[in-house]
């Protein structure tokens, strides 16, 4: 039944054109990497060419490959189309993840350190085996056996334990911890030593359970210090990173850019006005030149001139598939926002969250008559410039929840509400879920307990105890 299912799978993205490929590539490009990529094209295709704005739109952007290729059956067609769909499908534009950048990080280190082959190989292979948060996940025996097997190395644990205490002393601070004690014992210990600093590295060393429970009753008893000490203490550990990995420098992604937007919403005479910045909607032409070459091309019956129009047929093929996905691209995203922008008119005019209606991609789905994973393409990484900010589209969508009143309300609306209970709360004894339920209860949002937590954990708020405050 699986390998049914996968079949059916494979045939109907076999039958996709190249058009069809084009677009939905194209369709989940922001606005600056689609300039990029407009730019990649443009270098890589001579029949393609760039067209002003306010030039009349001439009929070589209309060429008809017929006209010019005829009844000519002396190059299949199968050839043609297969060079032409390979090079969409399997070439894909280079990407550096956080992941990579991170080891090469730590393998720039390493290079500065005397260590022996073995010693260096050791160390490599431990830096590979580093998880994305910058911690060594598995432990040594399995690493050693790992390692013989995948290089034919052979170490032992105590040259393992050694390699990795070299590790421990690279930058970002923490990085080669096993857990997450050891990783704020790392940092705390390369601090300059202080009273709290030092109390700070007792707590994790000798009280570390009791700290994460925040038993902080026990911890003055059995250490015998003051409250505010324990405070000053608590501040130290709290400028820790517990993600030494997540300090790499975002430069090294294709996504670490300035955010450009990709729509631009203008309210004129109290009504919302959309556009598409200019740059987003690159106007592009074929150029006639190759159009002709391909014409005396295909007087000719030499094999050059064969070889010749297949070539210049295959440039002109793929700039006109890249042409109409632009446009249908361009027509997508307008038809999308639009959707949005009715949908959520009153917010976008007042610029006023609590008038965020409920929305999901189904909605604007069948707004639109688009697939919901269409929508999905056009919504993600997208952002849009309003007279009250930039804006990620996927911001204008959330679940929604009726009030005792029987009106809906967004989510987001209720979020704002608990982050706000939680930020007035007493430090000291702070809010329980149950209690957060009554807070909600009482401005008339019906909300079950289950619900809260999941809306607390989304807002990356810990439970009641651990947010205590001495």
């Amino acid at each position: 039944m699986l390998s049914q299912s996968l079949q059916q799978k494979l045939q109907l993205k076999q039958k996709l054109s190249p058009l069809q490929i084009q677009t939905i590539k194209l369709l989940e490009l922001p606005a600056l990497e689609l300039d990029q990529r407009v730019r990649k094209e443009l270098e890589e295709n001579p029949v393609l060419e760039t067209k002003e704005t306010e030039e009349e739109t001439d009929n070589s952007s209309e060429v008809s490959l017929s006209d010019y290729y005829g009844n000519d059956d002396s190059i299949p067609s199968y050839k043609l189309y297969v060079n032409n769909q390979s090079r969409d499908i399997k070439k894909d534009f280079p990407t550096f993840s956080v992941k990579e950048s991170f080891h090469q990080h730590l393998e720039a280190q390493l290079g500065f350190r005397t260590l022996s082959e073995k010693e260096r190989n050791i160390a490599l292979f431990l830096i590979g085996s580093l998880d994305d948060d910058g911690y060594l996940r598995r432990d040594l025996d399995t690493l050693s056996d790992d390692m013989a097997f995948r290089l034919g190395l052979e170490a032992n644990k105590e040259e393992l334990t050694q390699a990795l205490s070299v590790i421990q002393e690279f930058d970002p601070p923490g990085v080669g911890a096993r857990d997450l004690r050891e990783c704020l014992l790392i940092q705390i210990r390369n601090k300059e030593q202080r009273p709290p600093v030092e109390m700070a590295a007792t707590i994790l060393d000798k009280h570390f359970n009791e700290f994460t429970k925040k038993h902080y009753d026990k911890i003055l008893s059995r250490m015998n210090i003051t409250e505010e000490e324990l405070k000053e203490a608590i501040e130290e550990i709290l400028k820790l990173n517990p993600k030494p990995g997540g300090n790499v420098d975002d430069s090294y992604t294709d996504r670490a850019q300035q955010v450009v937007p990709d729509f631009l919403l203008e309210i004129k005479d109290g009504e919302p006005v959309l556009s598409l910045p200019r740059f987003s909607v690159p106007e592009l032409r074929i150029n006639k030149r190759y159009a002709d070459m391909l014409l005396k091309a295909a007087d000719k019956s030499s094999r050059e001139s064969k070889e010749a129009a297949t070539f210049v047929k295959q440039k002109l093929d793929s700039a006109k598939w890249f042409i109409e996905a632009l446009k249908q691209r361009q027509n997508t995203l307008l038809n999308t926002m639009k959707a949005i922008l009715e949908f959520q008119e009153e917010y976008f005019v007042e610029g006023d969250e609590t008038k965020l209606k409920p929305m999901v991609l189904k909605n604007i789905a069948e707004k639109t008559g688009l697939d919901i994973s269409t929508i999905s393409r056009v919504v993600n990484s997208k952002y849009i410039q309003t007279h009250f900010g930039i804006y990620s589209l996927k911001y204008f969508f959330s679940e929604g929840l009726m009030t005792e009143n029987g009106e809906e309300v967004s989510t987001r609306e209720i979020k704002n509400i608990l982050a706000e209970s939680i930020h007035a709360e007493d430090k000291r004894k702070p809010l329980t879920d149950e209690e957060l339920v009554s807070c909600l209860n009482e401005k008339g949002y019906k909300v079950a307990r289950r619900t809260v937590a999941k809306y607390r954990e989304q807002l990356n708020i810990p439970i009641a105890r651990l947010r205590k405050q001495i």
